[in-house]
């Protein structure tokens, strides 16, 4: 296991990680960390020995060359980072990588030995996945947790999928034997557009990070690059009018199981909590 050297002591901190692969339709989930540790200004505390968990002719090693001219080898693996986020008076771990292709018992005792390391509070995996959801329509986020409150809380739809997993579920399988409050929340990537990226996948899990954490996270770009996503594949759709009448069908679908819950009430609770979190009076009478 890596020792994680020079490791500050936290504050309340909360993990959330993304592995690229299977749990990562159009990158969507991976792409949320980054933004994270972006915005955060995420400092590095360590990275997995690649070794251990990559078949190097499945995930290959890179080559890039540097403004000096000289060529170096980046090796796949999975990193880890913190950050202080001012607003919560707490600290977070990210942890963002590649979905290992061996030793995914080992791979998660190692994520189980940072919490345990740096005290982590609890465990958030994110994921997406594609799904015959209509890209003209708000990104259904659904979600496990082993805190039913929390799920309660977090409005999350529970996932009642069963089959095969990938690293996110043994990572949360993990953390919840070993006693670790654990969610994962998963965003629906339309299949019709898998190709990466979905930026209105990635802003769909950050407004969840947002709930959780009860505070406003600098989206930047995202809202308009989720735009001109949609305008896109619009666009596509036009093109082809077999795409177009499925986009149709889906939209129909989707609008005669939308759930209840999309009521005028839900909606302005929503909108409440949104200005809360920016700190802006909802005003009276809400």
């Amino acid at each position: 296991m890596i020792e994680l050297d020079g490791a500050p002591e936290l504050v309340d901190p909360l993990l959330i990680a993304a592995f690229e692969g299977w749990n990562d339709a159009g990158d969507a989930a991976t792409s949320a960390v980054e933004h994270l540790e972006d915005v955060w200004g995420a400092v590095p505390l360590a990275s997995l020995d690649p070794e251990d968990y990559y078949d190097y002719q499945v995930n290959r090693p890179m080559i890039s060359i540097g403004g000096d001219g000289k060529r170096s080898v980046t090796w796949p693996t999975t990193r880890v980072s913190y950050a202080h986020v001012p607003e919560t008076g707490r600290d977070v771990v990210l942890v963002r990588g590649i979905e290992p292709n061996m030793r995914w018992r080992s791979f998660a005792a190692e994520v189980l030995g940072w919490c345990h390391e740096l005290g982590v509070e609890m465990v958030v995996t994110l994921g997406a996945l594609l799904a015959d959801s209509p890209h003209t329509r708000p990104v259904p986020v659904t979600g496990t947790s082993s805190d039913e409150g929390l799920a309660r809380s977090m409005q999350l739809e529970p996932s009642r999928y069963e089959g095969p997993t990938g690293i996110v579920g043994v990572v949360q399988d993990a953390c919840t034997s070993a006693g670790i409050p654990a969610m994962s929340i998963w965003a629906a990537v339309p299949h019709y557009v898998a190709q990466p990226p979905c930026p209105k996948a990635t802003l769909a899990l950050l407004r969840h990070v947002e709930e959780l954490l009860d505070v406003p996270i600098p989206l930047g770009d995202l809202p308009e690059d989720a735009r001109a996503w949609e305008r896109g594949v619009d666009e596509l759709a036009e093109e082809d009018t077999e795409v177009a009448d499925y986009v149709r069908s889906l939209e129909e679908a989707k609008d005669l199981t939308e759930s209840p819950e999309a009521s005028g009430d839900a909606i302005a609770r929503e909108f409440e909590r949104y200005l809360r979190r920016r700190g802006e009076d909802p005003g009276p009478g809400r």
